[in-house]
């Protein structure tokens, strides 16, 4: 029951925040980023991650992702493809070149500051959508090259970072996943993807319509967002693109407009801002005085 009472004191505590982060003219997530920061272990000490509010907040990342597709023009992703691509292939190599140099500076091997650097490669996806969204430009040609750039991004920083780990595992001696198997399944769950947009989703929605349950059609669009966003991370992907693709596929229905009211009250009231505390929840001050040069 303990739960009951963190989850209370959360919902207030990132509504406010939100608030004056909205009256101060910044996005409404930074204040709920430092909600997580000012009640958990790097401040206050309050609340901690604990295995509930790490469920939540999971949801709620699939949950955002699963609106910002929802939301987002198809016909826009695809017009501002290559621009998108061209920005997040800057926005890879750059972190790359620039933390693996500085890593260096600081006496780490140079497979270690390649690491630091691919890892430094990897984009928020949601804080993007969240920000996109809040400022209602997600619709808009800018919007569509960021969040286009922001997909992209969080893809190739996972090939990324899957080469990494197999790299590791070769140099440590320790048993390795078959990186050609891998990027061999992650190809094949793009492809069905597109299977999902162009028959699965629309027949599944349309056969949503004569189940006798309430909200049927929000129902059915759950089953498809948790559906993607599972086989996402079981082929080494993130839950969250997974997600972001099923709302794609659900916006190409009749049915966009039902899902995207009857979702996002329930993600916006609890899941979704569990999310953003959950990452300030993450934060600590330990050791920081002596990583800050480095920093």
């Amino acid at each position: 029951m303990d739960f009951l009472g963190i989850l209370c004191l959360l919902i207030l505590a990132t509504t406010l925040a939100g608030h004056f982060a909205h009256r101060a003219g910044i996005p409404a997530v930074i204040g709920e980023i430092l909600v997580g920061v000012i009640l958990g272990p790097a401040l206050l000490n309050w609340v901690h991650l604990t295995t509930l509010v790490q469920t939540f907040s999971d949801i709620g990342v699939v949950v955002l992702m699963f609106i910002g597709g929802l939301e987002s023009n198809l016909a826009l992703l695809r017009k501002y493809l290559r621009p998108a691509i061209i920005v997040a292939i800057i926005g890879v190599i750059f972190p790359v070149v620039i933390m693996g140099l500085a890593s260096r500076f600081f006496q780490f091997s140079w497979f270690e500051s390649l690491f630091i650097g691919v890892i430094f490669s990897a984009t928020s996806v949601s804080i993007s959508v969240e920000v996109l969204k809040e400022f209602k430009v997600l619709d808009t040609k800018e919007g569509a090259t960021i969040l286009g750039a922001a997909v992209a991004d969080d893809i190739i920083g996972v090939i990324l970072l899957s080469i990494m780990i197999a790299m590791m595992g070769g140099q440590s001696g320790v048993a390795q996943t078959n990186l050609g198997i891998v990027l061999l399944e992650q190809v094949g769950f793009f492809i069905g993807i597109f299977i999902v947009i162009k028959w699965v989703a629309p027949y599944l929605m349309r056969l949503s319509d004569h189940l006798l349950m309430a909200a049927s059609p929000t129902i059915m669009a759950i089953i498809i967002c948790l559906a993607l966003a599972w086989l996402a991370e079981l082929v080494g992907l993130s839950g969250a693109i997974g997600a972001f693709f099923a709302g794609v596929a659900i916006a190409q229905t009749d049915y966009q407009h039902v899902v995207d009211v009857s979702i996002e009250p329930v993600g916006y009231t609890t899941f979704i801002p569990l999310f953003f505390v959950s990452v300030g929840l993450n934060m600590t001050f330990k050791g920081v005085w002596q990583s800050l040069p480095f920093i």
